[in-house]
């Protein structure tokens, strides 16, 4: 598959229902054997359609820098990226100072497309997107033992900061589920 030509833009929530898609099928292939099987077949289409719904016709936060592109085959969305100021109220590295990093939310392409660009070209349109609201670095949180995701940032000269934290993760069957996380960072300029 050619990506040279992907054609990436910013989503409206028109796409709310094809990214949950994408995020319940990555999710479901990324995850098996990291986290409970119930929690991935508990995960519904409709239930994060709602969720992305709300997030992509949220126009205070695409005034505050939030922003979530797809990348496309065709028409369809196949992956998409969320990117915005950094949740996190830290830069990546202790005791920087200046101006607030930027965070890539989530990045997810659907299985199908996993390999082939989709997800370089998401990450390159997020990164320019954060430079351009006046990050000079970003970071972003990835499940510790994901190392594929890992070795995939650490590619795209993404470096572990040596944080990582627990946090509860919601989930809709009852089961009580954290997770451990890795914090990694780059700067931007």
């Amino acid at each position: 598959m050619e990506t040279a030509d992907r054609e990436i833009r910013e989503a409206g929530p028109a796409d709310a229902r094809a990214i949950a898609h994408v995020q319940v099928a990555s999710w479901r292939a990324a995850y098996r054997g990291l986290l409970p099987d119930p929690l991935l077949e508990g995960l519904s289409v409709a239930g994060r359609e709602t969720l992305w719904r709300g997030r992509l016709a949220d126009e205070h936060a695409r005034r505050a820098g939030r922003r979530v592109d797809v990348a496309l085959e065709g028409t369809s969305p196949v992956g998409f990226i969320a990117a915005g100021p950094s949740e996190d109220g830290a830069g990546a590295r202790a005791g920087e100072t200046g101006a607030q990093p930027g965070e890539i939310h989530a990045i997810y392409v659907h299985p199908d497309f996993w390999s082939v660009g989709v997800g370089r070209a998401l990450m390159a349109s997020a990164v320019a997107h954060l430079a351009g609201i006046g990050a000079s670095e970003a970071l972003l949180w990835v499940l510790a033992t994901n190392m594929h995701a890992r070795r995939f940032y650490e590619l795209a000269g993404w470096s572990w900061d040596g944080r990582t934290r627990t946090r509860p993760l919601g989930d809709p069957s009852g089961l009580e589920v954290s997770v451990e996380e890795a914090c990694y960072g780059r700067p931007l300029l």
